[in-house]
């Protein structure tokens, strides 16, 4: 697998995109804008993204979970809460090279995660035959 900022065959890698998925999370905090909000807000300020609007937030009835989304000139930040699931599925494309994060660190503490699976995967590669 490629970082990156490797250039896949065919052409140049455009960003990377990770896909996060966090289970034996608190039901709770899977229902709660307030605690997404700040887990947001923690992914921005430490990567450095740039939002070009507040975030976006869907709250489900009931003991539903909450659907979020963050324009970022980078591109975007969105969640998909099953609190009855304990899981919470997180995605975050960045055009720009970013470092690596502490998202299984950052997912425990925010919303008690018990196993974060953490795919990062480099973007605009060419086809592969």
């Amino acid at each position: 697998m490629l970082d990156a900022d490797e250039a896949p065959a065919g052409g140049l890698a455009t960003g990377a995109e990770w896909l996060v998925d966090a289970l034996g999370c608190r039901p709770d905090a899977l229902r709660s804008v307030a605690v997404f909000e700040a887990l947001f807000a923690r992914i921005v300020g430490e990567l450095g993204l740039s939002p070009v609007q507040p975030a976006v937030w869907h709250q489900f009835p009931g003991a539903g979970g909450l659907t979020g989304l963050l324009l970022l000139s980078e591109s975007h930040l969105a969640c998909h809460t099953f609190p009855e699931r304990g899981f919470a599925a997180l995605n975050l494309y960045c055009c720009r090279e970013r470092p690596d994060w502490n998202w299984a660190g950052a997912l425990a503490d925010a919303l008690g995660a018990a196993h974060v699976n953490v795919r990062r995967l480099p973007r605009g590669s060419a086809p592969q035959d």
